[in-house]
């Protein structure tokens, strides 16, 4: 095994000083970027890659590697030059072409762990969210595969954090419920550097960061971040601390070197003439030679990674007799790695052909309830709404602060702090997280849905109470608008099924999805059973309902309105007017089907008239005409409501016919 010193030395210092300088190179070859946190944190990043982290650059992806979160995703110039100095597959020219096209040096990380980027951070807050994430699915995979003198799974997640990330909200919400449940091995370094945008913190903050983080329960330490054995110290009690995560308010200098230490114009632009000369002169840098990397800081790495590959190699030999003793969890362990789904699952999914009206919301809970007892990979849980949302199944078991060997998760009322830990959970591996929450709520999860779609992860987010069909509770929990909007959202599914049978469908769809988060949008009122259990809505749309000859119109519906679309498809036909049903559920996976099969179903010499209580500014690219809701709903009956703002048998047929002329 390659020797480390166990004290730091000068050497150590060229490690930082080397980091620092390939930063700010980078910065400024791209004449972008953010030179101010590489500058100060170097000192962090150099201890913590050296003397703590467990990764192997030559497996990126080990399963027991610890995982490192950049959650102040500006200082990437950082990342990406303790990457190409570690040995993972960044090279010297990606450093070069930092924020080019074409590079995977973005301007922010973004998520490959093949490369060592654990998660895609920017978005402040995000990262040490995803975080806690991540150490909650350590420590419940842990909770399943671990046996006595087995510790398949014992690793730490790490999180360089600044100001920015601390004061936004879902860091609040997500940091309350890793103290709550005791994350011992989440371990935050906060770049303490009294600087934001602005100018110094002390223009909008005041609260004392460390005594809010121990009011959530965490441990918590003050150090200067400059001071490597006081990092080192710090680190050691940390990870001392088994029964709760833990907070190091790092003191540091933005800019640290640089003729703009301590200030806010080294937080975003690139050092130039005389800054750049006199910072290369403060660290006492070659002046005339760009990306420069000393002999003996690239020999520090590289007995670095040998450490790596040593432990990698020890975990996998100890893999191997695991396999011998628990040949069973073992070929569970290999399915949950590699995000498969157990052979047959779908047989479990409930026929509900012929069943009573019920809520869509309902019949979830119960195809949650049929398939969970065989879906050892599924993380459920909801922020407050468990009832409401039907997401805990009859045999889930909830996560507690001593017992995480259940497979539930009570986030509170948390939303927004859901939605980044879920990201996380399906980051870190292993663990299929789906949450619970009102549709009217989307909007506070609305970040950490578009971040998971950026990283093609496959969270589920049950969204209930879809619409006005809630009733009395009135506009402000009507989410008339909200749909509409998750389906602009790029590379992401929202699926809005009719029934019970569709249901059952939009769950198969979303668990054999693993590029991108799906979205099941679920009623509160219930509906009839209306679809055959082999319908289409993998497709998107189907036919549900076709005229006896060519139709005339074309009646599209969505979720609650897919059964008012067949009622008023029934009077026209009393009135002579041939019209087709069409199910639509899901738009994006009608858009993904070859052109001839959406023009089957929607013919293009056909009139359509859509119907869904939402708002109707995107219809027309597949209807001639809607009826919908561009306003807010009110506070009724549901049925009342739906009367009065149109959604009724007469009112379709009434505006059927005017389409038709």
């Amino acid at each position: 095994m390659p020797k480390i010193p166990a004290t730091y030395d000068q050497n150590d210092q060229l490690c930082a000083d080397t980091l620092r300088m390939l930063a700010v190179d980078a910065v400024h070859q791209a004449n972008s970027g953010h030179p101010g946190l590489p500058l100060g944190a170097a000192d962090i990043v150099t201890v913590l890659w050296t003397r703590f982290l467990k990764h192997d650059p030559a497996e990126p992806t080990w399963a027991d590697r610890d995982r490192f979160v950049l959650s102040a995703g500006h200082g990437s110039a950082l990342l990406y030059s303790l990457l190409h100095l570690s040995g993972y597959p960044i090279s010297l020219d990606e450093l070069k072409n930092f924020r080019q096209w074409g590079y995977v040096t973005a301007g922010h990380p973004e998520f490959e762990p093949e490369i060592g980027i654990e998660i895609t951070t920017g978005p402040l807050g995000q990262g040490i969210s995803n975080a806690v994430g991540m150490a909650m699915a350590e420590r419940w995979l842990a909770a399943q595969f671990n046996r006595p003198d087995f510790e398949l799974v014992d690793h730490s997640t790490y999180v360089l954090a600044g100001d920015g990330d601390l004061m936004e909200g879902v860091s609040h919400e997500a940091a309350s419920l890793a103290g709550h449940l005791g994350l011992g091995k989440l371990i935050v370094y906060y770049d303490d550097n009294h600087i934001s945008i602005d100018g110094g913190t002390e223009l909008s903050l005041s609260d004392d960061a460390l005594k809010r983080f121990e009011a959530y329960g965490w441990h918590t330490m003050r150090i200067d971040g400059h001071d490597m054995a006081q990092i080192d110290a710090a680190t050691k009690l940390a990870q001392a601390e088994t029964g709760r995560p833990t907070l190091i308010a790092c003191r540091t200098h933005i800019g640290l070197g640089s003729p703009l230490q301590d200030t806010s114009g080294v937080h975003g632009s690139p050092l130039k003439g005389d800054t750049l000369i006199a910072t290369r002169k403060h660290f006492n840098w070659p002046e005339d030679e760009s990306f420069h990397i000393p002999k003996k800081a690239q020999k520090r790495f590289k007995a670095v990674k040998k450490v790596g590959a040593a432990r990698r190699a020890d975990w996998e030999a100890l893999f191997t007799k695991y396999r011998d003793s628990y040949p069973e969890q073992a070929t569970q362990w290999d399915a949950m790695m590699s995000n498969e789904m157990p052979a047959g699952w779908e047989a479990k999914l409930p026929d509900f052909t012929g069943g009573k009206p019920d809520a869509t919301r309902n019949t979830s809970g119960q195809v949650l309830d049929a398939i969970s007892p065989h879906l050892p990979m599924l993380l459920g849980g909801s922020a407050d709404l468990s009832g409401s949302n039907k997401t805990k199944a009859k045999s889930a078991v909830p996560l507690t602060p001593s017992d995480f060997s259940g497979n539930y998760v009570y986030y509170g009322v948390r939303e927004h702090g859901m939605g980044a830990i879920m990201n996380g959970l399906a980051a870190h591996g292993g663990v299929r997280p789906f949450g619970g929450t009102f549709l009217v709520f989307a909007d506070y999860m609305r970040p950490a849905t578009r971040m998971a779609a950026m990283m093609k992860l496959p969270v589920i987010n049950v969204f209930t109470h879809d619409s006005i069909g809630l009733g009395e509770d009135g506009p402000t929990h009507q989410p008339i608008e909200t749909t509409t909007s998750l389906r602009i959202i790029p590379n992401s599914v929202v699926i809005r099924p009719a029934d019970g049978n569709e249901t059952s469908q939009a769950w198969k769809v979303a668990l054999e999805r693993n590029d991108g988060p799906t979205s099941l949008i679920l009623t509160r009122q219930g509906l009839p059973q209306v679809t055959p259990v082999d319908n289409d809505l993998a497709k998107g749309a189907y036919v549900l309902s076709d005229s006896d000859g060519d139709p005339e119109v074309v009646l599209i519906g969505t979720g609650s309105e897919v059964s008012l679309a067949l009622e008023a498809q029934k009077a026209l036909s009393d009135d002579g007017v041939a019209a087709r049903v069409v199910s639509m559920p899901t738009w994006e996976l009608f858009d993904a089907q070859p052109a001839e099969y959406r023009e089957t179903i929607l013919p293009p010499d056909v009139p359509k008239l859509a119907i869904e209580t939402a708002s109707t500014i995107a219809w027309p690219r597949y209807a001639d005409s809607v009826i919908g809701l561009d306003h807010f709903g009110a506070s009724a009956p549901y049925k009342t409501i739906f009367e009065k703002f149109g959604f009724t048998v007469e009112n379709v047929v009434a505006q059927t016919k005017a389409l038709l002329g």
